[in-house]
């Protein structure tokens, strides 16, 4: 452990509990985020064709639900920012929280009651995440090992994956999806309780400790992140449409979920891989430039599905955006970091919340060009071609805006 983290502690009153390792805090991490997104956000994404199979839920009805979801986000984001409580606080109550709701789900038959826990799952899905990559990212940077975020962010590939897997292996046709909602809920019991434990067992960190000021400080003079909660907003707006339809739509070409019920795995997969993988580009690109390639390569893989309708289409496409969408989160939320003059939580939820309202207007986009055309299949297409649109114009202002800050240090240490 560096000299300056030894010191660091002094500065933290009262420690109570040992110092973690940051094995400790990466694994307290992934679990965090993967319970997070994984199941508080996107459980409902493999589920949703298998509460169609049961006559439990409309297309129309799980649109609903899906923005319910994206909303609760929103709302969840906001308050994260606006309460001003701990990482660690957020962290818990979230993850409590999306257990709770998960498993009320399996509970009721009601839309409007799922409509009301798929808001609740959102929120507390957003404090789970911003208390978890807030807590995670601040331990690891004190500890001297910031790069570790990389296998933080694979918790989300791999609660998606895990999601997707669980559902591909239950979902036989005597199995309810009400019953596959409880038994997730169920299964995440145990990860969760060791997130909780770990983060229960983690004194705060003072953010007036010396190797954490000298950090702020050392980038006081960094451009403020508003550009890039915008970028991260349209991120939210492009990736929703394929997070949300992929296994819908590969239903729709086979209707046989040992076939269609293997989009969503792939696509956590490639998520919990790309991060890894990303860690590695970081040692010879910047943030900003592995941020533009992979809004770049998602803008290919949103567009895919609307004018290639095919299985392997639906493939590449789960490959295309899995692969780049932690990508996005994992070097955005640290740029963000990195250029915050203030508050790390509160930029952390700036993003999320932008990030929540694209994806809310994601949905209504797609609605509204459904209301325009004969199809609603037509209108998501449309939804996602403008998605990727958004994603790419994007994607090439992240590469003049780098471009712009090389030459300004440049001109500067010149």
């Amino acid at each position: 452990m560096p000299s300056n983290c030894v010191v660091g502690f002094s500065n933290i009153p009262s420690i109570k509990h040992a110092v973690p390792s940051p094995a400790t805090i990466s694994a307290a991490g992934i679990i965090g985020l993967a319970v997070a997104v994984g199941v508080g956000r996107f459980a409902f994404t493999p589920l949703f064709p298998l509460m169609v199979r049961d006559g439990l839920l409309t297309s129309n009805a799980g649109t609903l639900l899906a923005t319910s979801n994206y909303l609760g986000y929103l709302v969840g984001a906001i308050l994260a920012y606006r309460l001003g409580m701990r990482p660690e606080t957020l962290l818990r109550i979230g993850l409590i929280g999306i257990v709770i709701v998960t498993a009320s789900v399996g509970w009721t038959s009601s839309v409007t009651a799922w409509a009301i826990l798929r808001f609740l799952a959102g929120a507390f899905s957003a404090w789970s995440l911003v208390g978890t990559t807030a807590w995670a990212f601040a331990w690891l940077a004190f500890l001297g090992h910031p790069k570790w975020a990389g296998a933080v962010f694979a918790g989300v590939g791999i609660g998606i994956a895990g999601t997707g897997m669980f559902c591909l292996l239950t979902a036989r046709p005597s199995t309810l999806a009400n019953e596959m909602w409880i038994e997730l809920a169920i299964l995440t019991c145990a990860p969760t309780s060791i997130a909780l434990v770990v983060s229960r067992n983690t004194p705060p960190i003072d953010s007036s400790n010396k190797s954490l000021a000298a950090h702020r400080l050392h980038h006081a003079a960094q451009p403020r992140s508003r550009a890039l909660i915008i970028c991260y907003s349209v991120f939210g707006f492009g990736y929703i449409l394929p997070a949300t339809y992929l296994p819908a739509l590969a239903r729709d070409l086979i209707n046989d979920p040992r076939v269609f019920g293997w989009a969503w795995p792939i696509f956590g997969i490639a998520a919990a891989v790309s991060t890894v993988v990303a860690s590695w580009m970081l040692r010879r690109f910047n943030r900003v430039q592995v941020w533009a390639g992979s809004q770049a390569l998602m803008a290919v893989g949103v567009l895919l599905p609307s004018i290639w309708q095919s299985i392997t289409g639906i493939i590449i496409a789960a490959l295309f955006v899995g692969g780049t969408f932690m990508v996005i989160t994992m070097v955005g939320m640290q740029e963000a970091r990195i250029r915050a003059e203030d508050d790390a939580t509160a930029i952390l939820a700036r993003m999320t919340a932008g990030f929540a309202f694209g994806q809310l207007m994601g949905p209504v986009a797609s609605a509204a060009f459904a209301h325009l055309t004969p199809d609603a299949s037509v209108g998501l297409r449309y939804g996602m071609q403008l998605a990727a649109a958004g994603l790419l114009i994007t994607a090439i202002y992240l590469v003049q805006e780098d471009r712009q800050r090389t030459r300004a240090k440049e001109h500067y240490h010149g």
